[in-house]
């Protein structure tokens, strides 16, 4: 177990390394990889069944406690990525499929990698895992609403399927885990330690497969798609953190806020384009999966070296990071 347990921090740690690893060779050797594909939603599932085991009731404390911080990231999170992509892809002309995927990766809620990077950011722990939560939860209505009316130029979305979906793979597999851990805490509490290794595992399979499905396309369109997803990036985590300065939060939940609206559910986006769209549409989730577990390393490495001063500390005492979420996206 021990051994399992060192596994699982090591894979948590590099993780946006075994993602580029696993891309690269998914592209130049695709055949292995593409059977992966019809296993896209069960391993997003098992990735957020291991978020759901580390989901407390306290972990929704800072909602109820200081409801406003979360409300004004939460609204940020499904205003700015959504027209930030919507823009890019305007701007960019970018093909349908490729212009949908982005405004896909755009409305998804945010990514669980995003509680680690403010935990190392030193901002609002809480805060970020208060917005996590909560946009996962309304994702199934907010996702498909402004999908539709966004990407519905460029290719048919169908709304309601598409919250079916979301559940299947979001919701569900979460309230099962939650679930498990509530009746069965010590047996989590010990296997708890080795998700981050699982969720890893199902990510790089994930990225492999989509990335072997669209080897022929990487060539073609991976740099302007990539210059796409390092807009929208960048966009969310500089517009996230205006937003709150320019509603007078503290620098706590500034970083908070800048980091988990730049970071996207990636691997959401990835089983929804995939779905609903085509192997092509899910290329920029792709690229997300890749770029935000790069740029948020960064920013938080940079924020971690400039102390925040005592006045502007959280009144919630950060919470300790789900071990789930150390995996990544």
């Amino acid at each position: 177990m021990k051994l399992l347990e060192k596994l699982s921090a090591f894979a948590g740690k590099y993780f946006a390394v075994w993602v580029i690893a696993i891309a690269i060779v998914a592209f130049l050797i695709p055949d292995p990889f593409l059977p992966f594909g019809s296993y896209i939603t069960i391993l997003l599932g098992i990735v957020m069944f291991g978020m759901g085991l580390t989901l407390k009731p306290v972990d929704f404390k800072i909602v109820f406690m200081r409801p406003i911080p979360v409300i004004i990231g939460v609204a940020a999170q499904f205003i700015i990525m959504p027209l930030a992509a919507f823009s890019i892809a305007y701007l960019l002309k970018l093909p349908p499929e490729l212009a949908a995927g982005l405004v896909l990766l755009g409305c998804v809620p945010g990514g669980t990698a995003s509680n680690v990077m403010v935990y190392l950011a030193k901002g609002n722990l809480a805060l970020s895992v208060a917005m996590t939560s909560l946009s996962t939860l309304l994702a199934p209505i907010m996702t498909p609403l402004l999908l539709l009316l966004l990407a519905g130029q460029w290719l048919p979305v169908d709304p309601v399927s598409m919250f079916m979906s979301i559940i299947q793979v979001i919701i569900i597999p979460i309230a099962l885990g939650f679930i498990v851990q509530r009746f069965f805490p010590k047996a989590v509490e010990k296997s708890v330690s080795i998700v981050p290794l699982i969720s890893v595992l199902a990510i790089l399979i994930i990225v492999s497969a989509v990335t072997a499905a669209n080897a022929s396309n990487v060539v073609s369109a991976g740099f302007i798609v990539f210059i796409a997803v390092f807009l929208h990036n960048g966009f969310g985590l500089l517009l996230g953190y205006v937003t709150a300065m320019a509603l007078g939060l503290n620098e706590n939940d500034r970083r908070a806020i800048s980091i988990e609206v730049g970071m996207q559910n990636s691997g959401l986006g990835v089983a929804l384009a995939t779905a609903h769209f085509s192997p092509l549409a899910a290329l920029p989730s792709v690229w997300g999966a890749i770029w935000h577990n790069i740029s948020g390393p960064i920013l938080a490495t940079i924020w971690s070296k400039k102390p925040v001063p005592e006045d502007n500390a959280a009144v919630i005492p950060a919470a300790k990071v789900p071990s789930a979420v150390k995996a990544g996206k």
